[in-house]
């Protein structure tokens, strides 16, 4: 019997994250389980990408070029148009007053990179996705 895909609205991940090869891993991974994926290797690039596609999940690496993820959370959560998407934080720093201070900011979730694998990450994020 076919299915009526036509109506079926895909979901739409924003990856905001400067090492290509994580990034890479993470999409293929996304995509196959029928995700649209976009990318920003920068804060300046991810702050517009939100606005023009407003995505319906972020994910978001804290180290970036120029703009850093604190400061893009901090903007997200202060802008009426874009606070209430889920924001899951991917970064290298463990410490307690980093992970305490986004999740102040608002992210949904903290992950350590070093300890998590692609398919972890994307476990996690495609529960936000319904899937």
């Amino acid at each position: 019997m076919p299915t009526n895909t036509k109506n079926i609205q895909k979901s739409n991940i924003l990856i905001v994250e400067d090492e290509q090869l994580l990034y890479n891993l993470l999409k293929q991974k996304l995509q196959s389980a029928g995700i649209n994926v976009e990318w920003a290797m920068d804060g300046e690039t991810a702050l517009g990408k939100i606005a023009e596609h407003m995505p319906d999940l972020i994910l978001l690496d804290l180290l970036l070029p120029g703009i850093d993820g604190f400061e893009i959370l901090k903007r997200l959560k202060q802008d009426d148009r874009l606070k209430d998407i889920p924001v899951i934080v991917l970064s290298n720093l463990g410490e307690t007053k980093d992970i305490d201070s986004v999740l102040k900011l608002g992210a949904s979730e903290y992950i350590i990179k070093a300890e998590s694998s692609p398919q972890e990450i994307t476990d996690v994020a495609l529960k936000y996705c319904g899937k």
